[in-house]
């Protein structure tokens, strides 16, 4: 086969450290924004961005050049860097240590940009930690708690 192609639709999800609810309403859509950027300048299109004061979840299609995480350090390092300069709040700004990034069928996108989109309403009623052990819990990923928060 001379071509390579591929369709790899990822959930990334990541949080401030110690889950600080600092990305206050007045910066997150610039965030969201450069962490679009930053994605589609790695060669993957992101179809969305949102979150709420303490965390991010991208739905991306990854380029076939790059993995998971190589975009999220990108990701990561990149929006850090910039947020510390966005106000004197944020100048000790940083991300979790850790991620998760779990796989999404074509035929679940609209439901995972639906979920991005509606975090705010969410996260009225369930918090950080729940939501993310419930990603867990759903992937059938195995984990140790002591080593899950930063």
């Amino acid at each position: 086969m001379p071509q390579s192609l591929s369709l790899l639709i990822a959930h990334i999800v990541f949080s401030t450290k110690d889950r600080a609810p600092i990305l206050d309403a007045s910066v997150r859509p610039a965030l969201h924004a450069y962490l679009a950027t930053v994605a589609r300048n790695n060669g993957s299109e992101c179809y969305r961005v949102g979150g709420v004061a303490d965390h991010v979840h991208l739905a991306v299609r990854l380029s076939r050049t790059i993995s998971v995480a190589n975009l999220v350090e990108e990701l990561k390092t990149s929006s850090s860097k910039w947020l510390k300069t966005q106000s004197p709040e944020l100048v000790g700004f940083s991300w979790q240590r850790g991620y998760g990034a779990f796989s999404v069928g074509p035929s679940n996108l609209e439901d995972l940009l639906r979920y991005i989109d509606n975090q705010a309403e969410h996260h009225r009623a369930h918090n950080f930690q729940n939501e993310y052990l419930g990603f867990l819990k759903k992937y059938g990923i195995e984990y140790d708690e002591q080593y899950l928060w930063d």
